[in-house]
Parts: C-alpha cells; sequence; structure tokens
C-alpha cells in the first residue's frame, strides 16, 4: 500500500493524509496520520456519539422534541435553515438529518441542547485531548472565518451568514461579507476569501489526527462505546445500508458494507469511515483520510475514490463476501 500511496500524493495536487487499520490482526497504515487535518462535516460523527452517549446517561430521549431557533440556522447542507423558527424534530431525527443529510442547523441545535463544553469534552475522550482541537458550531465557523476579513464578523447574525453564504465563492462574498458589515471593501484586513481561509485553517479549530480519529471508529465498532441498540441506529445514520459510490466507496467493492462520513469545505475534505463494521468488527478496515489544497470536490473525490481502488486491490482482494454482503450485492 505505501508505494501506491506515495504515487497518488506525487500526483495529487495539495497534500493528503491516510490511516487505515485492519481490526482483524491490527495491521496499520498511517501517512500523515499524526498531524490534525481539518475536519468540517465529519466532526458530526464525534457529535452524533457524544449526544447517544448523552441519551444513555438519561440527560436526554431520543425522542425529546427540540425546537428550532434563529440563533441554529445556518448555510451548507440540509433543508432545516429554511424552516420556520419554532418548528420542532426529535433528537433522533436530528441525528438522522445531521448525519444522513450532514444538515448543518441540525448539528448546531444539538450542540447548542447538550453545550459546546460537553461536545469538547467528550470529543477529546473519544479522539484523545493531544489529538483533537477545539470544535465549534457551524455558525462559529462562518463568523471566524469572516472574522479574518473583519473581526466584526464575529457579531453577525446567524441569518446574516446566511444571506451572504448567497453569493459565489470569491470575489462576490468578500463584497457580501463588506455589505453585511457596512464597511468598505478596501477596509478588509485581508482581500480575499482564500487569504481568509488559510488564515483560519492555521489556528486549528474543528481539527483532528486522523490516528486520533481513527481509534474513535474502532472503540465504536468493538461496541465500546454505545449500547448496542444505539449502535445499530448510528450505523443505520452513517448509510450502512446503501451504496452512493462517492469518494471512498466508489473505489470499494459493492460486496463490502460500508459506515461512512464526509467533510468538504473550502479547498478542504475528508472521508471517514469502516469497512465491514458488523459482528463487532471481526472483520472491519477502519479508514480516516483528509485532503487539502485541492479542489474540495472533483480532485478531492478522485483521490478518494482512488485511495479506495488501493484499499481494495492490498487488503480485500482475497476476502470472500459474507452471507449479509452477499445478498446486499446481488440485491
Amino acid at each position: 500500500m505505501g508505494k501506491e500511496v506515495e504515487r497518488l500524493d506525487r500526483e495529487t495536487p495539495g497534500q493528503f493524509g491516510l490511516y487505515v487499520r485492519r481490526l482483524d490482526n491490527g495491521e496499520t497504515f498511517a501517512y500523515q496520520a499524526d498531524r490534525r487535518w481539518y475536519l468540517a462535516s465529519s466532526a458530526k460523527l464525534p457529535l452524533a456519539i457524544s449526544v447517544l452517549q448523552e441519551v444513555q446517561q438519561g440527560r436526554l430521549r431520543l425522542d425529546q422534541e427540540l425546537r428550532v431557533e434563529d440563533r441554529d440556522k445556518v448555510d451548507g447542507s440540509g433543508a432545516l435553515v429554511w424552516q420556520p423558527a419554532g418548528t420542532q424534530h426529535s433528537v433522533e431525527t436530528l441525528l438522522r438529518r445531521m448525519l444522513m443529510d450532514s444538515d448543518n442547523t441540525a448539528a448546531n441545535l444539538l450542540i447548542r441542547t447538550i453545550g459546546a463544553d460537553t461536545f469538547n469534552t467528550r470529543a477529546q475522550a473519544l479522539i484523545g485531548a493531544r489529538n483533537v482541537g477545539t470544535l465549534t458550531n457551524f455558525t462559529q465557523v462562518r463568523q471566524e472565518v469572516y472574522a479574518e476579513l473583519d473581526p466584526r464578523a464575529r457579531e453577525l447574525a446567524p441569518m446574516d451568514l446566511v444571506r451572504v453564504a448567497a453569493a459565489p465563492m470569491g470575489p462576490q462574498r468578500v463584497q457580501a461579507v463588506a455589505r453585511a458589515l457596512d464597511v468598505k471593501k478596501a477596509d478588509l484586513k485581508v482581500g480575499t476569501m482564500d487569504e481568509a481561509y488559510t488564515r483560519y485553517y492555521t489556528r486549528g479549530l474543528n481539527s483532528a489526527t486522523l490516528a486520533g480519529y481513527g481509534g474513535m471508529l474502532e472503540q465504536l465498532v468493538r461496541g465500546r462505546l454505545l449500547t448496542p441498540e444505539n449502535t445499530q441506529r448510528l450505523y443505520k445514520d452513517l448509510k450502512f445500508d446503501t451504496y452512493d459510490a462517492y469518494r471512498l466507496e466508489a473505489g470499494l467493492p459493492r460486496t463490502v458494507r460500508f459506515i461512512h462520513k464526509t467533510g468538504t469545505q473550502w479547498h478542504r475534505a475528508c472521508h471517514m469511515g469502516v469497512i465491514d463494521p458488523q459482528d463487532g468488527g471481526a472483520r472491519a478496515i477502519v479508514v480516516a483520510t483528509c485532503a487539502e489544497g485541492l479542489d474540495e470536490m472533483r480532485q478531492a473525490g478522485r483521490l478518494f475514490e482512488q485511495l479506495g481502488r488501493t484499499i481494495t486491490r492490498t487488503l480485500l482482494k482475497d476476502r470472500p463476501p459474507s452471507a449479509s454482503n452477499a445478498a446486499q450485492a446481488s440485491g
């Protein structure tokens, strides 16, 4: 695997890291896996685990109804941002929307409900305190990026940020921030979104090592984080029963199951998951990969698909499908 990964690194713009671990024999491959990578929406998986742990400890109920408020609303993935304030959804529904649709507003509401301190404390326990930076809600991501243009952007209301996001990324987005702040574009600290994001990323927020994130995935499939019922609930929301042919999954055979969560932001992309997580991880392969400095859609998608094909050629070439996987592939 090492030679193929090094070749991909030479051929791919930017940089990437990879962590792969077979749980049946402990075989591990790590490539830039001990440095922190920006997680984007991959942070929603430790959030989901944290919420379910709060449920297990009796602080929340899955059927508990939570109200969407304007302060929760944020642009990006998901449709909750367009629902009227006061709309209610159960914790279970919000978890599903956050993971299956990557709904940012659902994530914000869940972070608000359990508390940012609780979320970060649990994330440190899951990933390792040395392996993860401070995790924020998705409104704060926008505020902190735009604050690199002008510090007053931290005071922009959530719906102001949603309106700013309607402008295309680039000079028009910069102009939209200036307009929202009622300042001249020439008075901003930096002049481009590229520079604003670069400055934001150097602060280390919402980042983690791939080895630490992979360790969390291993503990999950070994049944050490959640009850069996909640583990299965999470698997379903992580698309255990579906095949999307997207990123890593596009390079994996349809005969395997794959639970996974992606993350995408400006010039950053991640794909985290576990191949064949069922049966307590007896045949599981943990995969965590992130990239930076490349087009987060087309180039990242091609890179992750090639990494999936590399895993297929090196770790899955002699693996017969389980009965359940074979039934899925033929269905």
